[in-house]
């Protein structure tokens, strides 16, 4: 058997998990091999995975994305790359469902750019495409033999349908302009240093800090689990032994279900798995098995070494010992994770040596020679994980955010542009470079909604075509935004009636058109369905601890001649505003109904301002016939059903709770309240 000898390898992806384990393997076992390892460190590497490799002579790492033609040229040029492994991809299916246009260009695009260079400098004597076990699609669960490297490709989710036609664009090239292509297709992979968005170490870090270990759907779907050594030795095997134009699965014959998975952890942390394991929603769709043929690949003389129970074990050991590896996590921890959107992977290795002279494990003189890592001026800060890009400054909610982005730490900066005006959302993405955009601007009438009823184009030029300008902007630059709506577009009816408990859904339907304010927010959010980047939060009668604030509910009805008296909805926005911003870190989407469970009327209100704040104060009521006569439109009266925000945020209090803890505690006058 002819065995290939590299002498310049470049390996994309390899601060990631896999990839980062085989440049180590590399670099080690083999000095006279000059490894260039490309990676633009996204969320999910980090340059300590390379920590192994960092005072080798025979390494150099660029940060860059592959999709830049003019740096992949670069490198192959001057680097004198003969061999290419490519492992950069997004590869998260969770993911996927949630913006599948950032996998069409990391995982196909940035494979075309990479063919394309080769194809130019026409140097290289080796590609190796990493491509990945979903391709072939579900396995029957009654099968005994495994898909084989001739069987049709069916993938069922957007990550693996852009991993198959990234590989017909490897084969059309090693077709039409010869390229000696390579395809592998593995197994899932766990081990050290694997960002926990994954199955293992995101069970394993709940396990650690004694959380429910969430399983999708009732947990029978069936994986194949290789340890990232086992494979990193395959990828060896592959490299000098693999033949050209050859497909070669990296796989294994042991098959675990989820749930026996989940209960293996728990068996190591000794946590009883009936109270420890949580079964949450299904994905889109859960391919039940993936099952490979992997005697291919055994043929050149590659075995699995290590056993499951071996690998589980050095895995969790592992990530006991460096809880801290991948920093602040607890947006991939939740059942359904949406990491895409956050940007850079970890460039600083701090703590990882103890000399405080460095700069940085990979930066400083001590590494010019064989490091090429661009860093900021001060080279002493790492990239922060967010960045809000906020709209609506002059407004109340907006306000609050850009003063709890402050309090947080977490680096913003306000829209400058108008809502209608495209090139100018573009002009403020492009300068501030957010990972995540918040709208807290429309038009709800000054002093109230019944300005609406007389100024409706201005209504539609922004709660409609500005708040849609946005999103698209938004979906266009891949960038998840926070939308704040409103709860105002429903109104007690005989499947919901008041008092009865029973609050419209996320599902429902609007039925409110009382205020033409409404109708425009009925329009929108129904528009905004059919944008996958988009959280609508249904904010109703908005009260903060502020009750100077005249925009504040509470402020109003106390200032009031009459009042009317019906229970709804409302929004304790000290409590709920800290857990929009959290729901931007677990890259959430969809519709939120965004107020504290259960209703309270104004009466009630008025009784808690008259206890804690003013035990003088006195109100009279009117009926809705009687409050029709002073107003132009209609009020929206409901109930939201808050339980699905309720399970998400389970601490969340209920709307009376949440009132005297946030408003009427802190803003506390008479002694009796105590």
């Amino acid at each position: 058997m002819a065995t290939y000898t590299p002498k310049n390898i470049l390996i994309t992806g390899a601060a990631g998990f896999i990839a980062s384990h085989v440049a180590n393997r590399l670099i080690r076992n083999y000095p006279d091999y000059k490894i260039v390892v490309l990676d633009k460190l996204d969320y999910c590497s980090n340059l300590k995975n390379l920590l192994p490799s960092k005072s080798s002579a025979n390494f150099k790492f660029v940060k860059g994305d592959i999709g830049s033609a003019d740096l992949v040229n670069y490198l192959l040029i001057t680097e004198n790359i003969d061999t290419i492994m490519h492992f950069a991809a997004q590869t998260h299916v969770d993911n996927s469902f949630g913006n599948s246009f950032e996998f069409t260009k990391n995982n196909i695009y940035g494979t075309h750019v990479l063919l394309e260079a080769c194809k130019v400098t026409g140097q290289i004597k080796r590609f190796i495409h990493v491509s990945t076990d979903e391709v072939y699609g579900e396995t029957d669960e009654d099968a005994v033999v495994g898909n084989h490297e001739a069987s049709q490709l069916l993938p069922t989710n957007p990550y693996s349908a852009t991993k198959a036609g990234a590989e017909m664009l490897v084969m059309a090239y090693g077709r039409s302009y010869g390229l000696p292509v390579i395809t592998t297709r593995g197994n899932n992979v766990y081990g050290p240093n694997q960002f926990p968005e994954k199955l293992i170490p995101k069970f394993i870090l709940l396990a650690m800090r004694g959380q429910p270990l969430p399983i999708h759907g009732d947990g029978s779907n069936v994986r194949s689990y290789l340890y990232c050594e086992d494979v990193a030795e395959a990828f060896e095997c592959v490299l000098h032994k693999g033949e050209v134009g050859h497909v070669y699965n990296i796989g294994t014959k042991k098959e675990r279900r989820v749930i026996d998975v989940a209960k293996d952890i728990c068996n190591l942390f000794n946590m009883d798995p009936d109270k420890s394991i949580q079964f949450v929603d299904n994905r889109p769709f859960n391919d039940q098995r993936y099952f490979l043929d992997d005697q291919k690949l055994k043929n050149l003389g590659w075995f699995e070494r290590t056993t499951w129970n071996e690998g589980l074990r050095k895995t969790m050991e592992w990530y006991t010992s460096n809880p801290d590896w991948w920093g602040d996590v607890s947006g991939a921890l939740v059942p359904h994770p949406r990491m895409l959107m956050m940007p850079g992977g970890v460039e600083r290795l701090d703590g990882a040596d103890k000399d405080k002279s460095k700069k940085s494990e990979f930066s400083g003189k001590s590494n010019e020679s064989h490091m090429v890592v661009p860093a900021s001026k001060n080279n002493t800060t790492q990239k922060p994980p967010f960045k809000f890009l906020i709209y609506g400054r002059t407004g109340w909610i907006g306000g609050l955010l850009g003063k709890l982005c402050e309090k947080q730490g977490i680096p913003y900066e306000y829209g400058k542009g108008r809502l209608q005006d495209r090139s100018q959302l573009v002009a403020d993405i492009l300068s501030v470079k957010p990972t995540h955009v918040f709208n807290a601007a429309g038009v709800t009438g000054r002093p109230n909604v019944d300005w609406c009823e007389s100024h409706k184009a201005e209504t539609i030029r922004t709660n409609v075509a500005g708040t849609l300008t946005l999103a698209d902007v938004c979906r266009e630059h891949g960038l998840l935004m926070m939308n704040f709506a409103t709860g105002c577009i429903f109104e007690y009816n005989a499947s919901h009636p008041e008092g009865s408990g029973i609050g419209f859904k996320e599902e429902d339907t609007p039925n409110f058109i009382g205020s033409y304010y409404s109708k425009t927010k009925a329009m929108v959010e129904e528009l905004l369905k059919e944008y996958d980047n988009v959280c609508t939060l249904r904010v109703r009668m908005p009260i903060s601890s502020d009750l100077n604030n005249p925009r504040n509910f509470i402020t109003k009805i106390s200032k009031y001649n009459k009042v009317v008296n019906i229970p709804n909805s409302m929004t304790i926005l000290d409590e709920l505003l800290p857990i929009s911003i959290e729901l931007a870190k677990r890259n959430l989407r969809g519709i939120w109904n965004f107020t504290n469970p259960g209703v309270v009327s104004h009466n009630e209100i008025l009784e808690m301002y008259k206890k804690y704040i003013d035990p003088e104060f006195k109100w009279v009521n009117f009926t809705l016939e009687e409050q029709a006569k002073v107003i132009i439109a209609p009020r929206s009266n409901n109930e939201l059903d808050a339980s699905k925000l309720k399970k998400e945020f389970p601490g969340l209090l209920s709307i009376k709770e949440s009132l005297i803890k946030y408003v009427f505690e802190p803003n506390k006058k008479t002694p009796s309240a105590a």
